[in-house]
């Protein structure tokens, strides 16, 4: 327990050197330079600004962050059928997957309205632009998961008389684990994004209300702020994949380690 907490604390040493330096770094241009706060404010203003309304910041990030994990969640669950789907029956894969990467041609601003209409104000229609935005790159490694599958693995199952079930589930699936996590990792980052645009669009709170307002009172730190958030909130939410997929996938992580 206590080396895989000295490792953890090892693996987070440099990124928090990194921005920690990137930190003073800015703040020491922004005074050097003089440069006003209503464009670029210094970091220590923008931490002013947060540790002055903890409690309403919170507030406005776990809004984000329960869209934002309603919005992963719809995307993964779908995303993962979906690709089962059009990989395991071809016919579907031509019928389907056009009309799938078109309606992802889109941009979602464009639909946003739409989701308004159909769902009114509340947290439904921001879920909903999160899926969509997220969506695609889960299907996208799923399915590529799914097709890098061996040949000599799949014509060892079925001589094994394995049926189709079995073989997607115990073989197919358990291959494509990396490129589902991967993928997984990309549609969390998406889904933030779709949970800020749908803020953007029709919000009353959340972390792109916050930005929205801030933008028109000019309040430029605390624009910087929510950005701030954003990013830290970002990384937790990937960290928590990552710690996921190294359950899952306890050899990866000791081949990463070896490789360093």
């Amino acid at each position: 327990m206590i080396d895989k907490l000295s490792s953890a604390l090892k693996g987070a040493a440099a990124p928090l050197a990194g921005a920690l330096s990137v930190l003073v770094l800015w703040e020491v241009v922004v005074r050097v330079l003089g440069v006003q706060p209503v464009f670029v404010p210094p970091p220590s203003l923008v931490l002013a600004d947060i540790a002055s309304a903890p409690l309403w910041f919170a507030q406005q990030t776990a809004f984000t962050a329960v869209i934002t994990l309603a919005g992963f969640a719809c995307a993964a669950v779908f995303g993962i059928l979906f690709a089962v789907l059009i990989v395991e029956w071809p016919l579907l894969d031509r019928l389907l997957f056009p009309l799938f990467i078109a309606l992802n041609s889109v941009p979602k601003v464009a639909v946003a309205p739409l989701f308004i209409i159909w769902f009114g104000t509340g947290a439904e229609p921001k879920i909903a632009i999160s899926f969509l935005v997220a969506v695609f790159a889960i299907v996208v490694d799923t399915a590529l998961g799914l097709r890098s599958v061996p040949a000599d693995t799949l014509d060892l199952a079925r001589a094994l008389r394995g049926s189709r079930l079995k073989v997607l589930l115990r073989i197919k699936l358990y291959c494509a684990l990396p490129h589902i996590f991967a993928g997984l990792k990309v549609t969390m980052s998406l889904a933030l994004v779709g949970a800020i645009v749908g803020e953007f669009v029709s919000a009353q709170q959340g972390l792109g209300y916050v930005i929205m307002t801030a933008q028109g009172m000019f309040d430029t730190p605390r624009v910087f702020a929510a950005i701030l958030i954003l990013a830290v909130l970002g990384l937790g939410l990937i960290a928590v994949i990552d710690a996921v997929e190294r359950r899952a996938l306890p050899w990866r992580a000791r081949a990463a380690a070896g490789g360093h």
